[in-house]
This record gives C-alpha cells, sequence and structure tokens, in this order.
C-alpha cells in the first residue's frame, strides 16, 4: 500500500468513527408494558378456539403502550409461579408497567385430585405435597397467598397490579350463568380489597353480557359445542372488551390512559 492510499483510508476511517459518534445512542423502548398472566382462557390458539389475550391487544393505543400475553394454559395460581413463569414477568417488570391477572380455572380441587390444585380460599394455610412422578416434595398455599404474592412483587417493581375474576364457563341453570361469586371470583375480590389494588369482577361482567345474548347464542357463537369453558374468536373478542369496560369502571387507574378510543 502506498503512502497516499494509506493516509487516505486513515482518513476515510476517522471520519467514519467521527460520524458513529455524532449518532444519538440507541434507546430502549421506552412505553410502559402490559403483562397479561393467566390459563388458556387469556392465551389460547388451537382448534378454533381463542384466549381473550389476543384481541385485547387491538383495545390498547400501540403507539403508548406494550402488551405482553405472558398466559398459559393449564396453569393455576400455584403452578404459574412453582414452574417460575411467574419470575420471568417479574424480572422484567419496570416502574409504570401493568399487570392483568386471572386465575382460577384450574385451581379447583385437591391435592390428590390435581397436580396443579390450589388451597382454597385466601389465608396463609399450607399443606405438604409430593409429587407421585419425581417425589419431589412441595408446600402448597392458598389461591389468595398465590395472587398477593403476584400483586407484592409487581408493586415492590413499581408495576401496577389489577387483580381479575376469572371468566364464567358456559354453564346454565334456569336461564343464568354460573357465577364465581361463592369461590374463585370471591377470593380474587378478598386479595385485591386487602392488597388496596384495583379489581375487575370480569365473571360479572361477561355473565351479564352471556345472559343478554341468550343461552343458545352464547353456546353456539361463543364456545364450541363440546368445550364449556374456552371460547370461539368471537367470544375471546367479548371477554376482552368486557376486560376494558372493567378497566374504563376504575376510578384512577391509569391504565385507562393507554386504552384507544371506543
Amino acid at each position: 500500500m502506498t503512502a497516499n492510499l494509506f493516509t487516505t483510508v486513515l482518513a476515510f476511517m476517522s471520519l467514519a468513527a467521527a460520524v458513529d459518534a455524532e449518532k444519538p445512542p440507541a434507546t430502549a423502548d421506552a412505553r410502559p408494558t402490559l403483562f397479561l398472566i393467566g390459563d388458556s382462557t387469556v392465551n389460547n390458539s388451537s382448534k378454533g378456539l381463542l384466549g381473550w389475550g389476543k384481541p385485547i391487544v387491538a383495545e390498547f393505543d400501540a403507539a403508548k403502550i406494550r402488551v405482553e400475553n405472558r398466559a398459559r394454559g393449564g396453569r393455576s395460581s400455584r403452578t404459574f409461579y412453582t414452574e417460575g413463569l411467574w419470575g420471568q414477568v417479574a424480572a422484567q417488570l419496570k416502574p409504570g408497567d401493568f399487570v392483568l391477572m386471572q386465575f382460577g380455572h384450574n385451581d379447583g380441587g385437591s391435592l390428590r385430585q390435581s397436580t396443579r390444585a390450589s388451597l382454597k380460599g385466601t389465608g396463609d394455610a399450607t399443606e405438604e405435597w409430593t409429587d407421585p412422578k419425581t417425589g419431589k416434595k412441595e408446600t402448597v398455599r392458598t389461591y389468595g397467598w398465590y395472587l398477593r404474592s403476584y400483586v407484592k412483587e409487581a408493586k415492590a417493581k413499581g408495576a401496577t397490579p389489577i387483580v381479575l375474576s376469572p371468566v364464567p364457563r358456559n354453564i346454565w341453570k334456569e336461564g343464568h350463568v354460573g357465577r364465581a361469586s361463592g369461590d374463585y371470583g370471591k377470593w380474587a375480590a378478598e386479595v385485591a380489597k386487602s392488597e388496596s389494588v384495583p379489581f375487575v369482577d370480569l365473571n360479572e361482567i361477561v355473565a351479564k353480557q352471556y345472559e343478554t345474548a341468550g343461552e343458545e347464542k352464547v353456546k353456539t357463537a361463543y364456545f364450541s359445542p363440546t368445550d364449556h369453558t374456552h371460547t370461539t374468536p368471537e367470544g375471546a373478542k367479548l371477554n376482552a372488551k368486557s376486560v376494558v369496560e372493567g378497566v374504563r369502571g376504575l376510578a384512577d387507574c391509569r391504565l385507562n390512559d393507554y386504552v384507544g378510543k371506543k
């Protein structure tokens, strides 16, 4: 390489470095994140069925907020915690974020009947459990204990937790949809009250809409004929709008600042 060429190359490299130095540094996404945690009624996309976590994305202004659906099918309030799924969300939470949580559908039964059951209620009761397959021991706690853990850890990260009661199943009696007001809906409300965080009675909001639509339409349009828990895309959209309706009804809830226009 000649001296002149070498000098030219050095000059070009210096100029390129100077241009790069003047470029503003890349910035992280400044938008807050709305995390969704729950079970398959929130995150499901198989065999013509859908959870409300997908259509709800369109209900928010994407220029202002990100929506991350971290719900996982088959999980209960207990297993979402013990499998580390919540830990993954908590590690990413930052001040200004939001967490919508909806559990209950997979929490039922006894520890002898189900590997994902939580204890009933909201207290501090515990029960020792041994996995029959692996022999691993676990201290199982109440449904309310797990919800409180999510709430407390979200608040500690500067995020806003919002507790939801579980969406109703397609189960009717004498023209009315079965409610969760005596168990998981009631306990979810108690946790929200005790922790002073927002609560959306999604179970009641959706149940009323089902009853307005009528039993036949609900069974044919919102659910599969062979599934009374998981919704069709049309049912998921109704549930998503119901979540937003509930959020809009919360006084002084900052999440309303990110809801799109009606």
